[in-house]
């Protein structure tokens, strides 16, 4: 089977762009770069074998040309700039003061406590856990224990 020597341009190019996509998209999985690599090694070879040394001189030469600009496209700062993520994360770890929450104060859940959720003490928000109990929102609770920034509480029964 002959291939043109547009066929054998078009692979070299999904070749190229799968490399890429291997890269900067998808790393880690490794089939599109298999894919990649294939398709240019087939188009390389039916341009030698098929349309003579010149033509597979002149593809091998293109892909290697088409490597480096794409090397150096995707190295450049401005590419990845582009790619990666600038948000800050300004959230915290659950701080707890210890003179603001003690053993038997009380509070409020705001939300489903299954078993970690928020809840409302002494006017403020708290991550709080049961121990291993679904508590539903709006329970009033007690705290039972303060260990380093866990806040462990009860329901209180009415």
């Amino acid at each position: 089977m002959t291939l043109s020597l547009t066929v054998i341009a078009i692979l070299v190019l999904v070749g190229l762009l799968l490399l890429l996509l291997e890269v900067l998209v998808i790393p880690g999985t490794g089939a599109a770069g298999i894919i990649g690599f294939v398709l240019i090694g087939v188009a390389i070879w039916q341009a030698f074998a098929h349309h003579g040394v010149v033509a597979g001189g002149v593809t091998t030469a293109a892909t290697v040309v088409l490597s480096v600009g794409l090397i150096y496209g995707a190295l450049k700062a401005k590419t990845w700039k582009k790619l990666s993520l600038d948000d800050r994360l300004d959230g915290k770890v659950n701080v707890v003061d210890p003179e603001a929450v003690k053993v038997g104060d009380t509070g409020v859940t705001i939300g489903r406590l299954a078993p970690t959720g928020k809840a409302e003490i002494n006017g403020k928000y708290y991550e709080v856990r049961t121990y291993g109990g679904y508590l539903e929102q709006d329970t009033p609770i007690e705290v039972l224990k303060v260990d380093r920034n866990v806040i462990y509480v009860k329901s209180i029964k009415s």
